[in-house]
């Protein structure tokens, strides 16, 4: 009977000073070798937005990360009630949509 070689552990370090960014929208690239996720923030009545960080991983990384994000979010909906996206009119229109009369003027 052969063994398996014993797990090694992997201690991550946190910076104290790791800065937390907010997204609210997020932009999926890649190719045959990388996915690239843009994490940007856009604030409601404002015209412009920021990309406030970039992920870069491996296809394989992205498929085990969409695995956890979709665990996590089971069970936070087990937890907490479900997550309910509105559908009618899209979502970023409901978040971002300058009122009529406030409207950004076309430069």
């Amino acid at each position: 009977m052969s063994k398996s070689p014993p797990k090694k552990r992997v201690t991550i370090e946190l910076p104290k000073d790791l800065p937390a960014n907010y997204a609210n929208i997020a932009f999926i690239t890649h190719t045959a070798a990388e996915m690239m996720i843009d994490f940007a923030q856009v604030l409601p009545r404002t015209p412009k937005g920021k990309i406030v960080s970039r992920l870069l991983m491996s296809p394989m990384h992205a498929k085990a990360f969409l695995n956890a994000l979709q665990s996590n979010i089971q069970n936070y909906e087990r937890q907490f009630g479900e997550i309910k996206i509105p559908q009618q009119p899209h979502l970023a229109d409901q978040l971002f949509k300058f009122p009529p009369d406030e409207a950004p003027e076309e430069e």
